[in-house]
C-alpha cells in the first residue's frame, strides 16, 4: 500500500485526530491531575447525582472494567463518592464531592480552549459542518464499538437542569 493511501485512510485520520485531541487536553488541563476519561465519568456523575457504575459505563462509552479503575482513581482523589444500594448491594450509587464541583468548574474553560485549538483550522461554517459528519460518523458506527455508547433516557430525566446565565441589571 502506497503511504499515500496509508495516510488517507479515515481510520488512521480518526486516531491521529484522538491523538492530537488527547495531547490538546492534556496541555490545557496541564495541573489539573485529571485525565480525559477520568473527566467523563466524574462529569456524568455530577450531572446525574447517584447514578451507579453500569449505567456511568452505558452512557460514557467505555467498558465496566475501565470504569471501575476510573472511579477508584477518583475516590482515592476524594473527588466521587460511593454508596451502596439498599435495594441490590451490589450497586454502587456515585455522588461528585464538593470538591469534584470546584475542579468542574476550573477545568470547563481549558476544554472550550482546547475545542477551539483543534477546530481553529476550520471557519466557522466549516466547523459546524464537521461536527455534523463526525457526530453523524460516530451515532451510525456506534455499534461497532467494544462498549457502545448508550443514552439512557431515564437517567437524562433527572440530569441537573442547565444553568442559565443571571441577566445583569
Amino acid at each position: 500500500m502506497s503511504l499515500e493511501k496509508f495516510y488517507s485512510r479515515p481510520g488512521h485520520l480518526v486516531r491521529r485526530l484522538n491523538q492530537i485531541s488527547m495531547a490538546l487536553f492534556a496541555e490545557e488541563t496541564e495541573g489539573l491531575d485529571l485525565t480525559s476519561v477520568q473527566y467523563a465519568a466524574l462529569n456524568m456523575i455530577h450531572e446525574l447525582p447517584g447514578i451507579d457504575q453500569a449505567s456511568l459505563s452505558d452512557m460514557i462509552a467505555f467498558d465496566k472494567t475501565t470504569v471501575v479503575k476510573v472511579l477508584d482513581r477518583l475516590a482515592d482523589k476524594g473527588l466521587i463518592t460511593r454508596t451502596r444500594s439498599h435495594a441490590d448491594r451490589r450497586i454502587n450509587h456515585l455522588h461528585a464531592t464538593p470538591k469534584a464541583v470546584q475542579l468542574l468548574k476550573e477545568i470547563h474553560p481549558t476544554l472550550d480552549r482546547s475545542d477551539r485549538r483543534i477546530l481553529a483550522p476550520l471557519s466557522a461554517a466549516e466547523q459546524r459542518v464537521f461536527m455534523e459528519l463526525l457526530t453523524r460518523l460516530v451515532q451510525v458506527n456506534n455499534i461497532y464499538s467494544r462498549a457502545p455508547l448508550t443514552v439512557r433516557e431515564d437517567l437524562l430525566e433527572r440530569a441537573r437542569p442547565p444553568v442559565k446565565p443571571r441577566k445583569r441589571a
